[in-house]
């Protein structure tokens, strides 16, 4: 019993603190000899809550091994200062991109990710002579008043008046699902893309 709680205490003095970070935790580190071959254990003891998502990136490093120093405080604020400066930027960058959209005219996404119904008027308004009552050229009609049912079948009844005959049809060339040509012919480097 005693040389159990001798190996406890020992474990507790051969530890030694190498860093906090800025939430208060505390990351140790104790040589242990292992099979005969000493090896460096590596852990945190944190303050409050234990939550490892919120340890800084350069810490986890430093636990996992893939850091051979632990960071120093001069390095842990020089990279916060750089993350504020890059969450700034992206800042500036956005707003730069939305005044840039509301001086071309293009219409800004609503904060509740909806998209609206699209606006039929101006895509028929794009097509020169077309109008989406067939008996006024031009004139754009109110959509709310006319139903769908009666826009529909009178746009689609105007397509059928069309006097323009359609192209002819290109004959229809059975495709075989069989492989064509033979071994025999092959030339290995011969065979250029169609162009």
């Amino acid at each position: 019993m005693s040389r159990f709680l001798a190996r406890i205490r020992g474990l507790f003095k051969s530890r030694t603190q190498v860093g906090i970070d800025k939430a208060g935790n505390q990351y140790f580190i104790r040589n242990e000899e292992v099979d005969g071959i000493m090896k460096e254990r590596r852990w945190v003891i944190f303050r409050g809550e234990e939550d490892p998502t919120s340890l800084p990136v350069e810490w986890i490093c430093w636990l996992n091994g893939q850091r051979k120093k632990p960071p120093t405080p001069e390095e842990m604020m020089e990279l916060e200062a750089r993350r504020e400066r890059v969450k700034l930027n992206i800042a500036k960058l956005q707003k730069e991109e939305e005044e840039e959209k509301l001086k071309r005219g293009v219409p800004q996404p609503s904060k509740t990710g909806k998209v609206g119904p699209p606006d039929l008027e101006s895509f028929i308004k794009q097509f020169p002579g077309a109008s989406l009552d067939p008996g006024s050229e031009g004139e754009v009609p109110d959509l709310e008043s006319d139903s769908k049912e009666k826009w529909t079948r009178k746009f689609r009844d105007s397509d059928s008046t069309n006097t323009k005959t359609p192209a002819p049809k290109a004959p229809r060339v059975p495709m075989s699902t069989e492989p064509t040509g033979s071994g025999e012919s092959f030339k290995p480097g011969t065979w250029q893309p169609p162009s």
